[in-house]
């Protein structure tokens, strides 16, 4: 009787804890992760309209530091985009060489947010929209993304 009793409350607290763990996956947010390869519509508009802004204010907000001594170089960054358009989290996930070009481009992303909202067909299936581009600091002043 007393192993039945143990069983009965071992099983308890195994329901309990899938309830737990059931109830912290609802709350995990939905993320969608896109790149300049994105094909599908909704997300290849709302990325274009995103990389038009970024080179814009990079543009317009080159480093000086770069300029002078005439550096040029590529990175890989990921930004997190919030529902609301928010920067939720962002990482540099291949470096350029050059902290000069890496912490000019997260200054660059922290100038031109917040980012417009995510639309609602976006909105429908995703919470935070991962971006992940190649950044490009040309030694002719500008800055593009791809």
């Amino acid at each position: 009787m007393a192993e039945l009793f143990s069983e009965a409350k071992m099983l308890a607290t195994l329901n309990t804890d899938r309830g737990k763990q059931n109830k912290q996956y609802a709350k995990t947010p939905r993320r969608k992760f896109i790149t300049a390869a994105t094909k599908e519509y909704k997300y290849a508009s709302y990325m274009e309209s995103w990389r038009k802004k970024v080179e814009k204010v990079g543009n317009l907000n080159f480093p000086q530091a770069a300029k002078a001594r005439n550096l040029a170089g590529s990175l890989i960054l990921d930004i997190a985009i919030n529902v609301d358009g928010t920067i939720r989290s962002y990482k540099i996930a291949r470096s350029s060489g050059h902290k000069i070009l890496d912490d000019a481009a997260l200054n660059i992303v922290h100038l031109a947010a917040p980012f417009a909202p995510l639309p609602p067909d976006i909105r429908k299936e995703t919470d935070v929209l991962h971006i992940t581009r190649t950044w490009k600091f040309l030694d002719s002043d500008r800055l593009t993304t791809r």
